[in-house]
């Protein structure tokens, strides 16, 4: 089985998911988020989303990371924000030695759901099932790192 994280990235809300994956079956091992206080620091939210990265992939030793691309942002303060989250996030995994893999929310959307303009709800939904899963996995950060886990799984496997 190959192991895989995947992130949705934010400065506010880092989604994150572990999934193990083989040609036949997708195994949730976490999923949650990481978050940083609005008040702080951008460099302080920057050194704790790294960290707590640095954390995650120590504890459950992934081969492969899958983050979303930042594709399109209407505000360009948010974009440089989260392209900035995207940065440490990918340090963490380039010092650690996963393989990464990047993915447009598009592309998401196409392997979660077979179309590019799902809505969030759609792609909730798919997620649930592709993973065999009771409820729908909360909060939607989370569900989201797991869709590009789930895109990345569909590509290796």
């Amino acid at each position: 089985m190959v192991s895989i994280l995947g992130i949705d990235p934010g400065t506010g809300i880092v989604g994150f998911g572990f999934l193990k994956a083989d040609s036949k079956k997708l195994e949730v091992v976490d999923a949650g988020v990481i978050r940083t206080p609005a008040h702080e620091a951008s460099e302080k939210r920057l050194l704790t989303i790294y960290d707590e990265v640095n954390l995650l992939i120590k504890e459950f030793k992934p081969e492969w990371l899958s983050i979303e691309k930042l594709f399109f942002a209407r505000n360009v303060t948010t974009a440089m924000a989260v392209s900035q989250s995207r940065g440490v996030i990918v340090l963490a995994a380039t010092q650690a030695g996963l393989q990464i893999a990047e993915y447009t929310p598009l592309q998401i959307k196409m392997a979660i759901t077979g179309y590019g303009r799902a809505d969030k709800k759609q792609m909730q939904e798919m997620v649930k099932v592709l993973l065999n899963l009771e409820t729908i996995p909360k909060p939607d950060d989370a569900a989201d790192a797991l869709a590009a886990a789930i895109t990345h799984a569909q590509f290796i496997t």
